[in-house]
């Protein structure tokens, strides 16, 4: 069995005028929930094998607090990539494709609107509270955790999936 775990980003401050989209910090919200996050992975044993984060500021930032909230574990390979920043599901899926087959669990940390298609797009089935919930809104910090069934990373195709949780700091 392979999990793809698909975290949004927590949410940003837009109070930095000329500020780029990419260099955008997390607001006191977004700090705490990002923290939130990463005790639900942990509390949950949702710890990731691998993760893939964008590069940009704020998913980088929701990274960095959510592996603090994990402890005294030993941390995942982190690997930041650049295709991830506001990536459509296919480049997500290009990136996911290239994972290691050892890797049982993984974790990426992107933006919407890609997410939030990515996981409707790799969804048959799961709790249909859940799967109602992902399909009205995919909110930032949320976090969608997707189970395949002998599928290679290189080979998940749309409606394979079975949504085993999908939560948001609101709910935490």
């Amino acid at each position: 069995m392979r999990t793809l775990l698909l975290l949004r980003h927590a949410k940003s401050a837009w109070d930095h005028v000329g500020l780029d989209d990419h260099e955008r910090p997390l607001n006191k919200r977004g700090v705490r929930d990002a923290s939130a996050m990463g005790g639900y992975i942990a509390k949950h044993d949702l710890r990731p094998d691998l993760i893939l984060c964008s590069d940009a500021v704020r998913a980088r930032a929701t990274l960095t607090l959510m592996l603090q909230a994990f402890g005294g574990a030993p941390i995942p390979e982190v690997r930041y990539e650049p295709r991830l920043y506001l990536a459509e599901p296919a480049a997500i899926v290009e990136v996911l494709s290239r994972v290691e087959a050892a890797v049982g669990r993984c974790l990426i940390v992107g933006h919407n609107p890609g997410m939030h298609a990515l996981a409707l797009g790799l969804v048959g089935d799961g709790n249909r509270k859940d799967i109602s919930a992902l399909a009205l809104k995919f909110p930032t910090a949320g976090l969608a955790a997707i189970e395949f069934d002998d599928l290679p990373w290189n080979g998940l195709k749309p409606g394979t999936g079975r949504l085993s949780a999908f939560v948001s700091p609101k709910l935490l």
